[in-house]
């Protein structure tokens, strides 16, 4: 993927644009035990939240290519038949309502998770309706190509220290507590890569913050 094709998926991370249709998580402590799992329709909870979540996938597809952003080529014997691609594309095909491949996707990923205390994967899939153009940039009417793709990212969860805030209700500072929230993602991947405005089902594109 190139920066004008990665540019083209990151519009899409708004409340306007995305088509989104499920959303998935699971949060894991420090010992890499699942301490909770959620199945999510973006377009239904709140829009501050949606907004979040939004940021996060955003962030995900973020930074300097070759550096950041890294394209992982699969081998043609990988897509034939392999245990990754096949996961994958379960995935991706069933729009992440196939809870057994759910559920493996967790169990290969966790051990790999190379971060220091809770985390939280999210893994969300989005169906792209692209209009098609003509060479001269021109919209061709009544012709459109639909992009399904599925997008992981993984955050740190971090605890943080009680603090005197504001409160604008009351208009007045109040103690804080310390609380759980979740941090810019640390590393994830969109699969398959968006190549010539297409899906291309040899590549992924990985991040790493």
């Amino acid at each position: 993927m190139n920066k004008k094709e990665i540019a083209e998926i990151r519009r899409r991370f708004t409340l306007e644009k995305n088509n989104i249709t499920a959303l998935r998580g699971c949060y894991v402590n420090e010992k890499r035990e699942i301490i909770s799992t959620f199945d999510k329709a973006l377009c239904l909870i709140p829009q501050e939240e949606a907004e979040m979540y939004l940021s996060i996938f955003k962030r995900t597809l973020s930074g300097v290519l070759e550096k950041n952003l890294l394209d992982i080529a699969f081998s043609t014997s990988q897509v034939a038949d392999s245990d990754q691609h096949r996961l994958l594309s379960a995935l991706r095909r069933s729009e992440l309502k196939d809870e057994d491949a759910i559920r493996d996707f967790w169990e290969k990923i966790i051990p790999t998770i190379d971060i220091e205390g809770n985390c939280l994967i999210l893994l969300m899939h989005d169906s792209y309706d692209m209009t098609v153009h003509a060479k001269d940039g021109a919209a061709l009417e009544d012709s459109t190509h639909v992009f399904h793709y599925i997008l992981c990212s993984v955050c740190p969860v971090k605890m943080t220290k009680s603090a005197l805030s504001y409160s604008a209700q009351d208009n007045e500072f109040k103690s804080r507590s310390a609380d759980w929230v979740v941090t810019a993602p640390e590393y994830g991947f969109m699969f398959p890569a968006f190549d010539n405005r297409s899906a291309n089902i040899y590549n992924a594109l990985y991040y790493t913050r």
